[in-house]
Formats: structure tokens, sequence, C-alpha cells
């Protein structure tokens, strides 16, 4: 019961704040005096049943003083409203007490409490002389259990947070685990194709033996067919079965994970019921008059995220009462109203929460900060001038900067929103600023939704794939090789009209050296202006949207490493953390080492390694011939289909194609028609490798443009790297 009545308390405590900061600035509306009345009356009810009587007291009193404000509006005037805050707050704090500490704190706060009571009881009078402890609030009519209380019995539960994270997890688990089946379906439908073969091969036997096949072998064709057709019947039986059993899978599995993800969001009001007072109160103390307007309340948040926002929230707020609003008096000299007004909105865009803080005050003063960046020693004069509004504005985010000259208990100090930054940086988000002079500054903060699922780029480190969140990318791009400089040994690519530094992935995560040669490098562009890395990968695997997986706590802390998630297809994946990465960038290149992959052998660097394309829907097929191939030296890619080799094929600078012949969307002869046809790729090399064996099989592929058919069935390591090596020779040749 202790319990609920807390729960109740915050949300009756919540309507009341929202209620009176309203009233300082507009008429007491008569709907509004009812429902605070009315929230008073209910916690008053709550605090009874529960013995909280100090709860009682203090509630009994604030609703009387409701009951005369409804005949008397004038009655709520600011001196009343700052003392019916006064009771929220000790409401407030009676309602986070053990049930067993209560008698103690009050008998402590007896006097505290005694004058709040004589205060709200007789408005304007002074305050007794000697404090007597009041006597027992006498009990008026029995108060039942509010309807709110009443619900929360049946929608409340307890669960742990630790509980939902599971729950959550094993979700996404079953909903990776229901796209196993989609291949599954794939191979049965090669399967019927194969059925369906065998059943024209015996109609053609039974049209070549014609009349000479005596009646017992027309007898065991005409068995054999009945059985081709009766297999054939029921393996499309099954097809259609798995194919439903599928979508209901996939469809249940959906469900089930957006399900126990709603579970975990919050609306968004959920998080700042008390960022109004504390603008209120700080505005208060800095004689300034200010409220808070918050838009998007119901805008559903991860309810990680939201807790994790608050302390930048409040930053942005309070800095925006003390540096962006001016004096009442300045205000109306600016022609604007006294109370200055500070917005707070959220919203959903593009998949992701973004949030604003407004407010509209005197605005930055971008040449004040010009000064100070020089003074400070962050650039100089002549660099200084140069730089555009945005680029100035984003000094204000290095650590230590600051604006005030003194040192309050507000601001000055030099912790400033390079913390707020950090914090969004550690829930993968960002945040801009933008400024109109004498009319407000605005921040704009983009985070996930949620933590539990993470859109990512995929890219290939020394044949694996690994996941950088899309909120830490800058930019993907391929750098041609002439457009690297090396400046005291390390390399530099030109970017936005500065320097970045290049770090192979491969030496920043101690793996392998390789997979830096070739005409251009594939570079994905992390951090800020302050630093930014160019980071050089194997390949680009494209977006995907993961779910993630914690590591294992028994693993500690794995460098470069934040969680990990799995992929549709079952492999797991390693989603990088892009903020230990970067300090490992950052050692890399104060260690001199961040060169090293480009300088270890320039022999090397002088020679192309042979790309090859490798096209099957067969994970299996298709991982055994990528490790063979790149056992051997090749720089290999993969594409799970006919369609997606197609487009590979086209966008890519491959030397050899092997495709398999049956695949999904589009099979390997068409691709290979395909490649021969288009005047740019008609002389690339196309090897097919298929199950197919027959001598039929091999000429449609041949005749389709093939350079070559080999059969899964009889290569084996050295059949299938040899007759690559036929086709386009050894791995590595020299670039001229």
């Amino acid at each position: 019961m202790i319990e609920l009545f807390r729960i109740e308390a915050e949300e009756q405590l919540a309507l009341l704040t929202r209620h009176l900061l309203d009233f300082e600035h507009k008429p007491a509306a008569p709907a509004a005096l009812e429902a605070m009345m009315r929230a008073a009356h209910s916690l008053k009810g709550a605090a009874r049943i529960v013995g909280l009587d100090t709860a009682v007291r203090v509630a009994h009193v604030m609703e009387d003083c409701f009951v005369a404000a409804q005949k008397n509006p004038g009655r709520l005037d600011r001196g009343t409203v700052d003392t019916l805050l006064q009771g929220v707050d000790w409401l407030a704090r009676i309602s986070k007490l053990a049930e067993a500490d209560v008698p103690a704190w009050a008998e402590s706060n007896a006097a505290a409490l005694d004058a709040f009571v004589h205060t709200l009881e007789h408005p304007g009078a002074p305050a007794p002389a000697r404090v007597v402890p009041a006597a027992k609030t006498p009990a008026a009519e029995p108060a039942p259990v509010s309807v709110a209380a009443a619900e929360t019995v049946d929608r409340v539960l307890r669960v742990t947070p630790e509980k939902l994270n599971r729950l959550l997890g094993l979700a996404g688990e079953s909903l990776v685990e229901s796209r196993r089946l989609e291949p599954f379906n794939r191979s049965l439908l090669r399967l019927k194709r194969m059925q369906q073969e065998l059943g024209r091969s015996v109609e053609r036997l039974r049209e070549t033996l014609g009349d000479a096949a005596d009646d017992r072998v027309r007898g065991y064709l005409q068995e054999v067919r009945s059985r081709v057709a009766e297999s054939g019947a029921m393996l499309q039986e099954r097809i259609e079965e798995i194919d439903r059993f599928d979508r209901a899978a996939t469809q249940l599995s959906s469900r089930l994970y957006r399900e126990a993800q709603t579970v975990r969001m919050r609306p968004f009001s959920d998080g700042t019921g008390a960022f109004p007072r504390m603008v209120r109160d700080l505005a208060r103390r800095l004689d300034k008059d200010a409220r808070l307007v918050v838009g998007g309340g119901q805008t559903q948040v991860d309810r990680d995220v939201l807790e994790k926002l608050e302390a930048p929230l409040t930053h942005l707020l309070r800095n925006a009462v003390d540096h962006g609003l001016e004096s009442p008096a300045e205000r109306v000299a600016a022609g604007k109203p006294e109370t200055g007004e500070l917005r707070l909105e959220a919203r959903h865009r593009a998949g992701m929460l973004l949030l604003t803080v407004s407010d509209d005050g005197r605005g930055v003063d971008i040449e004040r900060v010009r000064e100070a960046v020089v003074r400070r020693g962050h650039t100089t004069a002549d660099m200084a001038a140069k730089l555009s509004e945005q680029e100035v504005l984003e000094f204000l985010f290095l650590p230590g900067f600051s604006m005030k000259s003194e040192v309050t208990e507000i601001s000055g100090r030099g912790v400033g929103l390079d913390v707020v930054q950090s914090m969004l940086k550690a829930l993968r988000g960002g945040v801009r600023v933008s400024t109109k002079p004498g009319r407000g500054t605005t921040f704009e903060l983009q985070l996930p939704v949620t933590l539990s699922v993470v859109r990512a780029l995929l890219v290939d480190i020394a044949g694996e794939p690994y996941a950088l969140p899309l909120t830490s990318v800058t930019r993907v791009l391929r750098v041609p090789r002439d457009q690297v400089e090396t400046v005291e040994g390390r390399p530099h690519f030109a970017f936005d009209g500065a320097r970045a530094g290049l770090v192979s992935a491969r030496e920043a995560l101690g793996l392998p050296a390789g997979g830096a040669a070739g005409e251009d490098w594939r570079v994905v562009v992390v951090g800020d202006r302050a630093g930014r890395h160019g980071l050089v990968v194997d390949g680009f695997l494209g977006e995907h949207e993961l779910v993630i997986q914690p590591l294992d706590a028994r693993f500690g802390k794995v460098p470069d490493v934040a969680a990990a998630a799995v992929l549709a297809d079952g492999a797991p994946v390693l989603i990088l953390d892009v903020e230990d990465l970067k300090r490992s960038m950052d050692r890399l290149a104060s260690e001199g080492g961040a060169g090293r992959w480009t300088r270890a052998d320039d022999t090397a660097a002088k020679r192309r390694r042979k790309r090859v394309l490798v096209v099957d829907d067969s994970l299996t097929v298709r991982e055994l011939e990528r490790k063979l191939l790149a056992g051997r030296g090749y720089e290999v890619a993969v594409a799970v289909d006919g369609m997606e080799g197609w487009n590979a094929a086209r966008t890519g600078d491959f030397d050899l194609v092997i495709t398999d012949v049956d695949m999904p969307r589009l099979d390997g002869i068409e691709l290979t028609r395909l490649i021969k046809s288009d005047e740019r790729l008609k002389t690339r090399p196309v090897m097919i490798v298929s199950y197919k064996d027959r001598e039929e099989d091999r000429r449609r592929g041949l005749d389709a443009g093939a350079d070559h058919y080999l059969t899964k069935g009889s290569f084996h390591d050295e059949s299938l790297l040899e007759s690559v090596a036929d086709l386009i020779g050894p791995a590595e040749e020299n670039a001229s």
C-alpha cells in the first residue's frame, strides 16, 4: 500500500505542479482549480489509508486553500502559489520516506510544517511568535481510495529492468531465428526444381525408348512416373506448409519483439515533470521571469534513454536561463514580454528521437565567442576570422570553454556543453546549436529512440563483418591512393577543407595486416572537427538494423567493442565502440604507428590484388569459396543471390565473377547473360560453379557466355583455385 501511495503521489503532485506554474502566467481556470482540489483530496484520502498523518495534514490544508480559491480566484496570488509549491515539496519528501522514518522526520520538521499550515490557513497574517505543535487533524468525512489508486492495483506490475532487458533480448533472438526459415524454404524450392527435372528426364527416357520398350520396362516407367508425380505433389504441400509457417512465425516473432520493445517505452513527459519547476525557481533566483513549455509529451522513448537524458537536458535548460534569457527590464526594452519562454520539444524523425531546447533570449554573440576562441589559444586571429558561424559555435562544446568571466553557483566553472556532448555520444547521439541574435538559441539533440536496436553500417575487416553505429559515422567514401599524402610518416587525405588522418581498421583492432592494396581505399570517417579519422576497411557490406546483445559481464570491457548482434542469416557480428576505437586511433597516431600498414611492404604497395565476386545463395558454399580465395591472397566480395550479384558486378571493379546457377530473384545463367551483354563488362571472366553436372547443364552455362563451368560435386580446394588462376592469374600483379 505504501508503494501504491508513492505511485499515486508522483502522478498527483505532477498535476499540482503543472497547474500551479500555469497560474503564474494566466488567470486561474475553474477546471484547473477543480482538478487540483481533487488531487489534494485524493492524496489526503490515500495518505490516511496508509497511516501517514503528516501527509494528511499537508494535503488537507492545501485542499482547503483550493476550495477557497474556487470561491475567490484572487486568493491564488504569487505568494500563495509559492507556499503551495512548498506543500508539493513536503508531500514529495514524505512519499519517499521509509515508513519507519516518518515519525522522526515529522518531529524534526514540526516547526516548519506548522509555519506552512499557518501561512495557508491565514494568508497575509504574520507567522506566530511561538510555534505550537498543531493538533491532529480531525477526521473529516471518510475518504475512499481514489480512482487512480484503485486502477493502479490492476495496472501496476513491478518488473526489474534486468528482466525487461532479458525479455527484449529473447524477443530479438526469436525474430532473428524466425528468419532462418527463409533459406530452408529456398532449399525446398530448389529441391522441387530438381524433382521437376527428374520428371522431365523420365518423360524423355520414355519417349526415347518408345515402342522398343517391352511391357516390363513400360510398367517400371509408369511406376516411376507415378512416384515422381506423387512425390512432387507431396513436396508442393510441404513447401506451402513451410511457407505458411514461415510467414506466421515471422509475423508472430515481429509482434512479440514490438510488444516487448513497447514495454520498455515511456512517454517523454514522464522524464520532464521536474523541469518546469526547476526553470521557474532558477529564474526567480536570478531575478528573471521564465516559463518552460514542453511539447511532444506523448512521444515514446526507451526508458534507459529517458533516464539518461535528465542530466544533459537539465544542463541545457539551466544554461538557457542563465546565459540566454535577459532580465525583465532588458526584455521590455527590446520589445519582448517580461517573461522569457523556453521550449522543450520531442518528436520522432526518420527513426530517431529529435529533441529541441530553445529560448527566446538574446542569442549567442558570435563575435564574442570568436574573440574568446583566440584569447584561449584555440586558433589564430586570422584563422578565427575565416570561420563560419556554425564552426564558431562548435567551439562552445570544447572542454572548459565558458563565456562567463565570474564563477557563480550556477555557471562559470568551465563545466559546460562538452559534458552534454559527451553524455549524448554515450547514448549514440549528437547535438547541434543554432542562434539568431536577439531572438534566441536552439539546441537540437538527435538520439536513438531505443538503445536495444541500432542502425549500423556493416564493414568487412580481415574477412569478418563488424558493425559501426550510423550515429557515429560522419561519411563513407572511397579515397584514391593518389589523393593520400604522407605527413611525418602518417597518411592523410583532404576532407571538408581539412586534413583527416588514415588509420587501418585491422591495425586499430590488432588484426593481421593487409587489405589496403588497390587503386582506392574504402574509408569510414568518424569523429568531429576537433579530431577526425578515416578508418580504412576492407569492404562495405551495407546498412542493417541490429538487435543489440550485451556481452557477458565476465568478459569485462573488451577493447574497441561495445556489444554484439546476430545477422539475419544467423552469423554473429561485433558492434564496435567508436569512442574507444577513436582513442585507439589517436594512440596509434601519437605513437607513429598509424602509417605502418602503408609502409610495411613497399613492393606489396605497388601491387594490386585481384578482386573476385562470389555469388551463391548457400552460406556454406559462399563462405567456403571466400575463405579458399582469401587464403590464396585474392580480395573477395560476396553476394547472396543473382540480383545482388548483378548490382555488385555493375558497381564494383572485379577481375572475376564466380556464380551458382539456382538462386532466387535471378539465377546464375541469366546473371552471366547480363554480364556478357553489357558493353563495359563483357570482357570480365565468369565462372559457374554448380551441382548440375550434366552435359546439357554445362552447355547452357557456356552458351550463356561463361568462361568456365565447374561442378560442386567434383571440385576440391585446388581445382577451384587452379581454375581461378587459369582465368585471371595469381592474386597479385604489379600495378604497372
